[in-house]
C-alpha cells in the first residue's frame, strides 16, 4: 500500500487492551496475502496448543468501504485505515505486513521502535539498503525481546521441513546439486493488466522477487549453506500492458481498453549459482509459462541419495537412497502425513493430505511459539537480508552479460 494514508478510524475511543493470554495481531494488507495470513491466525489456536491465544484485533487497508468488507470476512474485530494508527493500538501486540514491498520497510521499522513484535511478508524488502536496515531495526528490537520474522511460507509445508531434516541427519551425504523451478503462467497473456507486481517502484523486481526469492530461500534452507555466486539472464517478454481499470483482483484485475504503460520489472529469470561447500544450484522463476499455475519443484541431489519435492502434490516427498543395492534402488514416495512428521501432530489420521492454506496455520504457530518462548525468529530478518543479496547478485549479473557475481556475506 502507498506511504499516502487516510487518518480515518472506525471509533474515536481508545482500543481495549489484549486479555492476559492472547497475542493481539494487527494486519496491514487485505488481499491475496492478507486473506492467507488471516486464514492463518484465524486457525492456528483452533489446531494447536499455543502458548498465547491469536486474537484478530484490526485490518488495515486504504479503502474504508474495503477494508470493513475484509475486516467482516475474515474476521477480525476492528478496521483501520493509517498503518500508524494501526501500530499504535494497545491490543496489537504483533504487527503482520502483507502490503508491497515498496512499504516494507517503512512499516516494519515503525513497529519495530513502537515496541511490536512483526511478520513480514517475502522479498523483506525493494532493495538490499532496506533490507539491511530493517535488520538493525529487529536486531535492536530483539535486546527488547521482540521477534521480527519474514514469511517464507512454503519453509512450513511438512514435506519440506521433513526433507530438511533428513538432508541435516546426513541421508543424501555431501550436496553436489540444488535445481529449483517456479513457473507459473498469469501473464502469458499480453492483455493482463499492468498490476502493482509489474512495477519496479512497488515490487522491487518481476518474478525474480515473487517467485525467486521463495526458491532461493528453500534451496539455502535445505541444504543449510548460502549461496556465494549467481550468473543470470532475465528478460522482460511484454514491455507494455494495459493499464488496471479499478482494483486488482488477487493476482490480477480488469484493463483499461485504451491506456498502456511500461512493464518495469522482469518476466522471468535463469541463473546459476555455487553454494558455499561447492555445491551447483540452478533456478528459473517466470510467470510466463503457458499450462503453469503454482508450479514449484525442488531437487537435491548428494553422494548418498536424492530428495525431490513438487508442491503440486505437496503432502509427498520423493526419496533415493544410493547405498542400497542396484537391483532394488530406486526413488520411493513418502507419504507426509505422519504424526511424527513436522507438524503433523496436531492434524489429521495419517494419509488425510493438507493444502497450500495451513501453511500459513504453520507460520502463524510457529511465530506465536517463539514470542511465547523468546527463541530466535526463523526464518529471521537476516534470512530475508541473505535472500535479498541474492537477488541483487542476479539482477546485477544479468545486466552485465551474465558474468559470475559473488553474493556478498552477511559478515
Amino acid at each position: 500500500m502507498a506511504r499516502s494514508q487516510e487518518t480515518e478510524t472506525r471509533t474515536p475511543a481508545p482500543p481495549p487492551r489484549q486479555a492476559p493470554g492472547t497475542l493481539g495481531v494487527g494486519m496491514v494488507g487485505y488481499a491475496f496475502m492478507g486473506a492467507a495470513h488471516s486464514q492463518g491466525w484465524r486457525t492456528a489456536g483452533h489446531v494447536f496448543d499455543l502458548p498465547l491465544r491469536p486474537a484478530l484485533a484490526a485490518i488495515c487497508g486504504r479503502d474504508r468501504a474495503a477494508v470493513d468488507a475484509a475486516a467482516a470476512r475474515h474476521g477480525w474485530a476492528a478496521a483501520e485505515t493509517d498503518w500508524r494508527a494501526l501500530i499504535a493500538r494497545d491490543d496489537v501486540q504483533l504487527i503482520d505486513i502483507c502490503t508491497p514491498g515498496d512499504s516494507h520497510a517503512e512499516i516494519a521499522i515503525a513497529a519495530l521502535e513502537a515496541g511490536k513484535h512483526v511478520l513480514c511478508e517475502k522479498p523483506l524488502a525493494n532493495n538490499v539498503a532496506e533490507a539491511e536496515a530493517m535488520v538493525r531495526a529487529a536486531e535492536a528490537a530483539a535486546a527488547r525481546g521482540q521477534v521480527a520474522m519474514v514469511g517464507f511460507n512454503y519453509r512450513k509445508v511438512p514435506a519440506i521441513s521433513y526433507a530438511r531434516m533428513l538432508i541435516a541427519e546426513g541421508r543424501l551425504g555431501p550436496l553436489r546439486h540444488v535445481r529449483a523451478t517456479y513457473l507459473q503462467d498469469w501473464l502469458v497473456d499480453p492483455a493482463s493488466p499492468l498490476t502493482w507486481r509489474l512495477k519496479r517502484e512497488h515490487a522491487g523486481s518481476g518474478a525474480l522477487g515473487d517467485l525467486g526469492a521463495h526458491i532461493v530461500d528453500l534451496a539455502q534452507y535445505l541444504a543449510g549453506e548460502l549461496l556465494t555466486g549467481v550468473s543470470a539472464v532475465s528478460e522482460t517478454f511484454v514491455r507494455e500492458r494495459p493499464l488496471l481499470a479499478g482494483a486488482s483482483a488477487g493476482l490480477s484485475g480488469s484493463a483499461d481498453t485504451v491506456e498502456r504503460g511500461e512493464v518495469t520489472v522482469d518476466d522471468a529469470a535463469i541463473f546459476t549459482g555455487r553454494l558455499a561447500s561447492g555445491a551447483l544450484a540452478s533456478f528459473e522463476a517466470t510467470r510466463m509459462a503457458a499450462g503453469r499455475k503454482n508450479a514449484l519443484r525442488l531437487e537435491i541431489n548428494g553422494e548418498l541419495g536424492s530428495l525431490a519435492f513438487d508442491l503440486e502434490r505437496l503432502n509427498e516427498l520423493s526419496f533415493h537412497d544410493h547405498t542400497e543395492p542396484a537391483a532394488t534402488a530406486g526413488f520411493r514416495r513418502i507419504l507426509v502425513t505422519e504424526p511424527e512428521h513436522p507438524y503433523l501432530e496436531a492434524w489429521w489420521p495419517p494419509g488425510h493430505g493438507l493444502g497450500y492454506e495451513h501453511t500459513f496455520v504453520h507460520q502463524a504457530r510457529d511465530v506465536v511459539r517463539t514470542i511465547a518462548e523468546r527463541t530466535t525468529p526463523v526464518p529471521s530478518f537476516a534470512d530475508g537480508l541473505q535472500v535479498q543479496r541474492v537477488l541483487a547478485a542476479v539482477e546485477e549479473s544479468a545486466a552485465k552479460n551474465s558474468v559470475h557475481t559473488p553474493v556478498p556475506s552477511s559478515s
